[in-house]
This record gives structure tokens, C-alpha cells and sequence, in this order.
């Protein structure tokens, strides 16, 4: 079954891994050394955040060392920025609401 990462980010426990791994790489295990679950669960974790590419591997000698792909996370930020464009403009609006209702307050 093909994941969008939509799907992926769903899950607060590979939110979490994303969080985690965002400024280093690590190794399955020492991911794992963060989360009160199992070690399989963690990877099952990995594995779909590799299916939907938020992560990459990368081998160094006989450990494996997962990484986020930057990219697919811009992905994410693109979408939600339409909505970030929303909240700005309501806020703007109810700023400017307050300020008007302050004004007819000192008119008063």
C-alpha cells in the first residue's frame, strides 16, 4: 500500500521520529532509545516514513543511520502555507477590529 505523507505525519510517534532525527542522523536503536515502545514498532515506523521518503538511509560500516529528506518536509510547509496565508489575514482583521473598538471606546 502506497502511503502519501500526509499519512505519515498522522502518526505523532513518527512526527516525533521526525523530530528527532531532523538535526542528525541515527541509528534505529538509539531512535528507539527515545520511545517507551519496542524496537519493532520503531521500525515499522521507519519503514513507512522511508516508503513516503521523509526519511533516508544511509549505511556507515554495519549500522544503518536515518536521516529526514528536507525536501519532502518542504512539501508539507508549501501546503500548509495557504492556510498560514488564512490565519494571517484574520488576524490582520481582528487587529484591525480591536483597534477600531478601542478607538470608540476613548470617543466615548
Amino acid at each position: 500500500m502506497r502511503r502519501d505523507i500526509y499519512q505519515a505525519i498522522a502518526d505523532p510517534t513518527r512526527r516525533a521520529i521526525l523530530a528527532l532525527i531532523a538535526t542528525q542522523a541515527m541509528t534505529p536503536n538509539a531512535i528507539a532509545g527515545h520511545f517507551s515502545t519496542s524496537r519493532q514498532a520503531i521500525s515499522k515506523h521507519l519503514r513507512i516514513l522511508t516508503e513516503c521518503e521523509l526519511v533516508q538511509t544511509k549505511t556507515q560500516g554495519r549500522e544503518i543511520h536515518y536521516a529526514l529528506v528536507v525536501d519532502r518536509m518542504k512539501e508539507i510547509d508549501q501546503w500548509l502555507s495557504q492556510f498560514r496565508t488564512l490565519w494571517e489575514n484574520r488576524f490582520e482583521q481582528l487587529d484591525e477590529l480591536l483597534i477600531t473598538i478601542k478607538n470608540q471606546e476613548h470617543e466615548k
